[in-house]
């Protein structure tokens, strides 16, 4: 199969996953996906694969050289963003020569460079895109089809030596819970990269420090014929909340290092309203500033309305920025192969978390490098072939690097 027909045949797959589940993958279409790439991992040849209860897959590629050469490893997620259906993903090939691109004539649902101006940047190329009315997948399935065509690749060119490759595909990256299970002890490399990126080029070893907060406010309700001074309407207290926070720190007037707090969710009545936001910044400090902020707020609420607020914070990821600095070659190789691929390079912090980080604080430095997609997520997901193609290439030239 050629890196197209594999990720061709992977967005089929619907693999969306959902953090009400509670459950390990989180939906059945990921362990059926997870079964399909075990066969296919069969049918390569390879050894040490190995499928666990949880949807967490394994395999090798055996050194092809006596020589010691470290061990690294390559992994990419299975599952999809509940943002939207992955359920049949109907992905077109256009050759694009730039403008607008019609996904769907019907609903009129246009992916045009006025709104996504990134597309000029790949004028003359042939894009992945959707039919509009699902996501992609390009995130990761484009990692997962890099990762394995790379494997073949190095299969079919046994000149090129390399050490041993472990390759590993989790379930519910998008979730946050994607490296909980990954048994980075069982994977056994000395390091390895999530093919988990956007743009080409991408190479990332910082991302935000991470908590969700839940804040929840109490209210009274009597009748509202008889309720001045009696009524606390805990919706009315929330919005007084949410007038006190900063309204420049949110994602869509951030950028870079810039810090945020993100209101994701909003559900009340008169009696009770609960508000739910992620934090995230780069900075260590920062981030635990932002943390004892949401608490003097709930504070400064409570003294016009006792008792009323209460505020819930639980840590997702950190930055795995601590981590990686200290075994800087790991980056240092990605960046040469980046430029024995023809890619330039381009490091930047992440503006969101990856299993990588957690990866790292778990004994396994694990960078990540770009897989190609774009406007992930959502209906107006795209992936440029020739991306994908250096990607798998970059994939090549670090195996290569490390074994020279």
């Amino acid at each position: 199969m050629t890196l197209v027909e594999r990720f061709l045949n992977y967005v089929k797959f619907g693999t969306q996953s959902d953090e009400l589940t509670g459950t390990t993958p989180s939906t059945p279409g990921q362990m059926v996906f997870a079964k399909a790439l075990e066969q296919e991992l069969r049918d390569m040849g390879l050894s040490e694969i190995s499928l666990d209860e949880l949807g967490y897959l394994y395999a090798t590629l055996p050194a092809n050289t006596d020589e010691p050469v470290p061990t690294i490893g390559f992994i990419a997620h299975m599952d999809t963003a509940p943002d939207m259906s992955g359920d049949g993903v109907n992905p077109l090939i256009v050759q694009y020569e730039g403008g607008t691109i019609t996904l769907n004539e019907e609903q009129g649902i246009v992916l045009d460079p006025a709104e996504f101006p990134e597309m000029n940047d790949y004028v003359g190329q042939q894009l992945i895109v959707t039919d509009g009315t699902t996501l992609l997948g390009a995130d990761d399935k484009a990692g997962i089809a890099e990762i394995l065509a790379a494997v073949q690749w190095l299969q079919e060119h046994p000149e090129v030596k390399h050490g041993k490759i472990r390759v590993g595909f989790n379930p519910d990256e998008e979730i946050g819970m994607g490296a909980h299970h990954f048994d980075v002890e069982k994977f056994g490399a000395d390091w390895a990269y999530t093919m988990d990126g956007g743009a080409v080029g991408e190479l990332e070893y910082e991302n935000f420090n991470a908590a969700g907060a839940k804040v929840t406010f109490k209210g009274r309700n009597v009748h509202p014929g008889t309720a001045k001074d009696k009524m606390v309407n805990s919706q009315r207290v929330a919005m007084r909340f949410l007038a006190m926070m900063p309204q420049d720190e949110v994602p869509e007037r951030t950028e870079g290092y810039e810090g945020f707090f993100h209101l994701t969710g909003i559900k009340g009545n008169v009696e009770e309203t609960t508000l739910s936001f992620i934090i995230r910044d780069h900075d260590g400090e920062r981030f635990a500033t932002r943390k004892e902020q949401m608490q003097q707020w709930c504070d400064a609420i409570n003294e016009q309305f006792p008792g009323c607020a209460t505020v819930e914070i639980k840590e997702q990821y950190r930055n795995m920025r601590e981590k990686i600095e200290p075994v800087m070659h790991v980056i240092d190789v990605a960046k040469k192969a980046m430029e024995r691929a023809g890619v330039v390079v381009k490091v930047q912090p992440i503006r969101g978390g990856t299993d990588g980080a957690q990866l790292s604080f778990k004994g396994l430095p694990c960078p990540n490098i770009f897989a190609g997609g774009m406007n992930m997520h959502g209906r107006y997901e795209y992936v440029p072939i020739p991306s994908m193609e250096k990607a798998m290439r970059t994939i090549i030239e670090i195996c290569r690097l490390v074994a020279e």
